[in-house]
């Protein structure tokens, strides 16, 4: 391949795709997120929630999020992101409209549960998506700049809710507006996303015949065995016969705990400081912003090093120690240390989410076996928030001790499982290669030839 029309083909390809997919995932962020915000403006006053019922509304979420991914993650397949992920967006920008006008514990139950299930395989998708146009060696970075948007939309949410709650006197509460605001704006960028995004990169109608040729090819050799394959829902649940996917899927559930910890309360961690309610949303951007320059800073030398593993450690290793540092101090009294902690804790809950995905699907030639895994290990990651909804508990507030020293315990515990991955990886490369009596790279073998994944003697695990 010429590297100066490739590098042509992939810059179109970033100023094309990764705006408008990160605008979108912003969206998805910030819609699944401001209730962390409204609980600050008074969402549990002005419902008349009971103790325990916010948590469970916060749970309710994960339930529908698990069960609905597979479904939906294979409707993308068969019917292309292009169209699922814009109709998806549509129906979450929805329900967000609609909780402005909720009225009781039971009618904000139901939109959680529906949103869900709309918001469920919208990550999955854009990772499979993504994969369609970039080589693994190309990825991470381009799906932590569209990643990037969910610390952003973290610190922009806190932004826009120290404006929004500065509405006195409207015909609303203050919280309400938030939701109204965020809804509309994700209905009308839904319709936008529909008309623009293309099938694939092999199909862009923005490209001439020779560069759609060109994405073909690059997708043949260093990303799918065959390049928009057909769905087979047998061949695709294959993927789990390997204890490889299982082991994924324990780091991912390691990485949820802490990951939804950090999303849905870092408001209330950030309260115990003793700041307002204005302050208190204003703090939670400078966190966020950290995380997504820490993330971008990691998936940057993650590509150049071609190494997954080791950096997906170190965001864990981020998490434990920010965590154990919150909970061994007098946080009222230090708090500039205290707030330091809140920035380390965004440093570890981004990278490992980025990066750890990246790693499995950098492994999988198999399209179908692609959006499986995706569809079901990204959903249980998230099906964590029903266990950090559930340990910050409102009779533990302000310190919120058990909860900050149980989602330590699963960062120390995610990289530990992260690293004995990563170094099974390099003995089983070593030994193949001994088998082989050769050395062979994971560069030198096209992905058209390991559709059999592992079983396949040329294999060579991308760690």
């Amino acid at each position: 391949m010429d590297p100066v029309q490739e590098r042509r083909l992939v810059w179109k390809f970033d100023l094309r795709i990764l705006p408008v997919l990160a605008v979108m995932y912003l969206f998805n962020s910030l819609d699944k997120s401001n209730l962390g915000n409204a609980k600050t403006a008074g969402l549990e006053k002005t419902l008349h929630l009971k103790d325990g019922q916010y948590n469970l509304i916060l749970s309710i979420f994960f339930i529908p999020y698990v069960l609905t991914a597979p479904v939906l993650g294979i409707m993308g397949k068969k019917y292309g992101p292009h169209r699922v992920l814009p109709i998806m967006m549509f129906c979450f920008g929805t329900i967000t409209l609609l909780v402005a006008a909720v009225q009781n514990f039971g009618g904000l139950m139901a939109l959680r549960w529906f949103l869900g299930m709309a918001e469920s395989a919208f990550f999955p998708l854009v990772i499979y998506y993504l994969t369609t146009f970039y080589r693994r060696g190309e990825l991470a970075r381009r799906l932590a700049i569209f990643y990037a948007a969910q610390s952003i939309a973290s610190a922009f949410g806190g932004l826009l809710a120290f404006g929004v709650f500065q509405i006195k006197g409207g015909a609303l509460t203050p919280w309400r507006y938030l939701f109204l605001l965020e809804g509309t704006c994700t209905v009308l960028f839904s319709f936008f996303a529909y008309w623009y995004l293309p099938q694939s990169g092999v199909d862009a109608t923005f490209l001439s015949a020779s560069e759609k040729q060109l994405a073909f090819h690059r997708m043949q050799i260093d990303s799918s065995s065959t390049v928009n394959e057909k769905f087979k829902l047998k061949e695709s649940f294959a993927i789990f016969k390997h204890w490889t996917s299982w082991a994924i899927i324990a780091i991912q559930i390691c990485l949820g705990v802490p990951l939804q910890g950090v999303q849905l309360f870092l408001p209330q961690i950030i309260a115990r400081l003793k700041y307002d309610t204005v302050k208190t949303n204003l703090y939670t951007v400078a966190p966020n912003v950290s995380g997504a320059v820490v993330l971008l800073i990691l998936a940057f030398m993650s590509d150049a090093t071609r190494w997954r593993w080791p950096f997906i450690t170190a965001g864990f290793l981020f998490t434990f120690i920010g965590f154990m540092i919150y909970v061994a101090i007098d946080a009222e009294n230090q708090l500039q240390v205290a707030y330091f902690a809140t920035f380390m804790m965004t440093w570890g809950t981004s990278a490992p989410s980025v990066l750890l995905d990246v790693w499995y699907n950098n492994n999988i030639a198999h399209e179908g076996k692609r959006v499986i895994l995706t569809s079901i290990s990204v959903p249980t990651a998230n099906l964590m928030g029903v266990v950090a909804s559930n340990i910050f508990r409102n009779q533990d507030a302000p310190k919120y001790l058990p909860a900050l020293a149980t989602t330590a315990a699963f960062g120390a515990t995610g990289a530990l499982l992260t690293t004995l991955l990563g170094l099974w990886m390099m003995f089983d490369n070593k030994r193949r290669n001994r088998a082989a009596g050769k050395i062979i790279r994971v560069r030198d073998i096209p992905t058209e030839r390991l559709r059999d994944g592992p079983d396949n003697p040329e294999f060579r695990w991308f760690y």
